[in-house]
């Protein structure tokens, strides 16, 4: 089954993203076969806050290295670090990635979606292969926050080439509903509290993203453990360092680093 063979399944499936090698590798030990990344988790880690084009570089390197890995790679590339359609296209082809995801928004405002879909037609032109999932942010910045205008977006973004889109914060299961019967590609969403996965595929989401979610998660419970040996409290269960140091032994002996 290919990455967009995912995307075309009965009911919805779960994209976990990760921020760097080990995240990813503790996906794959779970049996994930296709992972997204987190810009947020990205620009976090190097004491960037998300957005602003921080990550350009260290999605580059990302790429690279979650490349040897055997599951699909879907790149969050933030609005694609330029205004400019061709310069989007040139940094795509570089990335040795099934996927990438692409928003609508620059510096916490949307954008015109005509820009947007010159950007899509552009890598789509380049980089025919590499499943784009334009993302709405519509509901994310909470500006034209509604089906009709997402959908409108949508509309000329599958157009111009898109292969998904992601609505992130669409919740009300009669707006995703909605959403996802009048967009004519798979429908992403982030994790919705109160909705199985099983429920939002019934409402027709194909794609459910963990988002930013784990790293936050990570980053609570390494905090967490270290208060708990402060505080003489009971030290909360964690991945065992043997475990951890046989899966980077195994992807560096992969040919990672070659």
């Amino acid at each position: 089954m290919t990455f967009r063979d995912l995307h075309h399944t009965e009911g919805a499936f779960v994209l976990p993203n990760a921020w760097d090698v080990p995240s990813a590798l503790a996906y794959l030990a779970d049996g994930f076969t296709a992972i997204g990344t987190t810009s947020f988790g990205v620009s976090s880690s190097q004491g960037h806050p998300d957005g602003g084009r921080a990550t350009q570089q260290a999605n580059v390197d990302l790429a690279l290295a979650l490349a040897p890995l055997d599951c699909y790679v879907s790149l969050d590339i933030e609005d694609g670090y330029s205004d400019a359609p061709d310069e989007v296209a040139d940094y795509v082809a570089q990335l040795t990635v099934a996927g990438i995801n692409i928003e609508d928004s620059t510096a916490e405002k949307l954008v015109d979606p005509d820009a947007m879909a010159a950007k899509i037609a552009a890598i789509k032109k380049r980089s025919p292969d590499v499943f784009i999932n334009a993302r709405v942010d519509t509901y994310w910045l909470n500006q034209d926050a509604n089906p009709q205008n997402s959908i409108r977006r949508a509309e000329k973004y599958v157009a111009a080439g898109a292969d998904g889109i992601f609505v992130p914060l669409a919740a009300d299961p009669d707006e995703l509903r909605e959403l996802a019967a009048n967009i004519a590609a798979p429908l992403n969403v982030l994790v919705v509290a109160g909705l199985s996965i099983r429920e939002l595929g019934e409402l027709g989401v194909r794609r459910v993203s963990t988002g930013s979610m784990p790293y936050g998660a990570a980053i609570h419970a390494a905090a967490a453990a270290a208060r708990a040996v402060r505080d003489g409290e009971q030290i909360p269960h964690s991945v065992a360092y043997p475990d951890l140091q046989a899966r980077l032994v195994e992807y560096e002996n992969s040919g990672a680093h070659a």
